[in-house]
């Protein structure tokens, strides 16, 4: 009888125990909050298109001309030449190196007045390979460097990497050669860059060869 209740005894207390830890409230987890799978959406680059109107044409630079409404006159592909001139239907040999289109076009209008009436032009600029210079020597990228525009020397050297850590920076020179003649310019890295003889400088012109020793 003894152990009858003795066992009655542990059942109940484990019943209990069981009952109390089923009670127990187990906190909930904190919620999740969703996250956005869109993803932001990228901000827009606007590349900026660079701008003709200034530009002066040159030797190797390639054209495309039409004349409205005339048959044979239509996008013709013409390259300039090396002394700076063009070759068109009509009237013969213009003078492009050194202009503007624009003014390249109205040129073109005035003289084809002469064979047509009221011509209307338009002149296209292709490539731009004429206007180009030449970086040499102890720089990170020598070689050609083409621009849509007028560089400086120290625009130049960046174009073509800036200079080695072996470069003499107080022996750069710019060749230029007109016709027969050759000019050579002096140009030193260290003063220009100081703030000292900036007229040192120079805009440089097409076919300029830029040398870095």
């Amino acid at each position: 009888m003894k152990q009858i209740i003795t066992l009655f005894s542990f059942c109940l207390l484990c019943s209990t125990t069981a009952l109390a830890e089923s009670e127990t409230q187990i906190p909930p987890a904190p919620p999740i909050e969703p996250v956005n799978a869109t993803a932001s959406p990228a901000p827009t680059v606007t590349i900026e298109q660079t701008n003709y109107a200034a530009y002066q044409l040159s030797p190797g630079d390639a054209l495309e001309i039409t004349v409205w409404k005339e048959e044979g006159l239509q996008q013709l592909q013409i390259l300039i030449s090396p002394d700076g001139t063009i070759i068109f239907p009509l009237i013969g040999t213009v003078g492009a190196a050194g202009k503007t289109i624009t003014e390249l076009k109205d040129n073109l209008t005035s003289r084809l007045a002469d064979y047509i009436s009221d011509p209307s032009i338009s002149v296209k600029l292709l490539n731009n390979q004429g206007n180009s210079i030449f970086v040499i020597g102890k720089v990170n990228k020598p070689g050609q460097v083409f621009s849509g525009r007028r560089l400086d020397v120290l625009q130049a050297l960046s174009l073509a990497g800036g200079l080695t850590v072996f470069a003499k920076e107080g022996s750069i020179s710019i060749i230029r050669r007109t016709g027969d003649q050759v000019k050579v310019f002096p140009f030193d890295y260290s003063d220009v860059i100081d703030g000292e003889d900036l007229e040192q400088n120079i805009l440089l012109e097409p076919g300029d060869t830029v040398t870095v020793p």
